[in-house]
């Protein structure tokens, strides 16, 4: 089994860091995260440089590339902020979903928006009452003559506020279907009348932000219903191993990125007379970390090639999840510990990444989810 790059691969990789040194240099990422702006230059820079083409077909404007294209991309983009990637990533994952699920008169017109860079994307799922528990969705959308109409509210939407964004929203449309037989997927505008959108206060990933969103009578057409009434859930289906590889991903760059922050910081800081990284304590506990985030790129890059090449890599995206994400956690704490008092400084990233690090265990399914379908594939029935 060959996991190294092509010339190919090894040229996107370094395209992608000289494009984030360029366009996402530290001071960039600070003033991002500190004023809660989304990167729109950044989101602007990958599709010039036709980042956001790479998975899709060439027919709808598309690269013609493959998921390990693009976590090549995540993970570059994740090394320099866990937050930022999500501006990368969210708009392939939902895109994706429609180049599977979509009609052809959809894919060709959304897919070439979304590539260019005229549109965003972002993904809207959990409720205040419905988070890993799909069944208890309440939000709704009902037919009214040629028109759909959306009531409820969701929350923790990623990136929903950002310009030019369509949120695919899913919601009931049959209340008193199993959610696998009542759940419909639609493409809103975030501007669309009716609609409201509160940022919240979140610990961490500031950038990308998270909402709150209220449908009170919203009003989409017919065309915005993608892969047909109540066949929301085989969308969900179709791109869950994509949406865990990118997020696999960007927490292997993330983690990567806290190891680099901390050995440079060790080869620079002095105490008593020497670099801390001469002393067993530090450099054993670096080289740890860099152990663990190694062995989290490998499980990673095995499930998104199982992914790329068509298996079912069910189980092995859901341990590459699960795993990644502690890392990610696990990484980001010890290295506020090598820089101590400097890493709990909000002038350094380390305390950034400490912050975004948490929700990597939380978001695109808990560790207890991702442990509950590692033990289901295993036949134990945890209920």
């Amino acid at each position: 089994m060959d996991f190294s790059f092509t010339e190919e691969q090894r040229l996107l990789r370094d395209s992608v860091r000289k494009l984030l040194q360029k366009h996402a240099p530290p001071e960039y990422v600070r003033k991002h995260d500190r004023e809660r702006t989304y990167p729109e230059e950044l989101f602007a820079a990958c599709a010039e440089a036709g980042l956001l083409a790479l998975p899709f077909p060439e027919e709808y404007g598309g690269a013609g590339g493959s998921l390990l294209d693009m976590t090549i991309v995540a993970e570059e983009i994740a090394r320099v902020s866990a937050d930022l990637v999500m501006a990368y990533t969210g708009n392939i994952f939902c895109g994706l979903n429609l180049v599977r699920m979509a009609t052809e008169e959809q894919k060709r017109y959304w897919l070439p928006k979304l590539i260019k860079g005229e549109i965003k994307f972002s993904i809207s799922m959990s409720e205040p009452d419905a988070g890993s528990d799909i069944g208890a969705m309440r939000t709704t959308a009902v037919r009214d003559g040629n028109e759909w109409v959306i009531e409820g509210r969701k929350i923790w939407a990623s990136m929903a506020g950002a310009k030019d964004n369509v949120i695919n929203l899913y919601v009931k449309t049959d209340p008193k279907a199993h959610y696998r037989q009542g759940l419909s997927l639609f493409l809103v505008d975030n501007d669309t009348p009716g609609l409201s959108l509160r940022k919240l206060d979140m610990l961490g990933r500031r950038s990308t932000g998270t909402y709150e969103l209220t449908f009170d009578k919203v009003r989409v057409a017919p065309d915005r219903l993608v892969g047909g009434e109540n066949k929301g859930w085989d969308v969900v289906m179709s791109g869950l191993q994509v949406e865990r590889a990118s997020s696999a991903a960007g927490n292997v760059g993330a983690a990567q990125g806290v190891v680099d922050l901390a050995v440079r910081y060790a080869k620079e800081r002095k105490q008593f007379g020497r670099p801390i990284g001469a002393n067993q304590a530090i450099a054993h506990m670096l080289a740890d970390m860099a152990t663990e985030v190694e062995a989290a790129r490998t499980l990673m890059w095995r499930a998104a090639w199982m992914v790329s090449t068509g298996q079912d890599a069910l189980r092995e995206i859901t341990m590459a999840k699960l795993f990644t994400s502690e890392t990610y956690v696990k990484i980001a704490s010890q290295g506020m510990q090598v820089l101590g008092g400097f890493g709990y400084s909000a002038e350094f990233d380390m305390e950034r990444h400490f912050r975004d690090s948490r929700a990597a265990t939380i978001a695109a399914g808990t560790s207890q989810i991702q442990r509950n379908l590692i033990a289901n594939l295993m036949g134990l029935k945890v209920q």
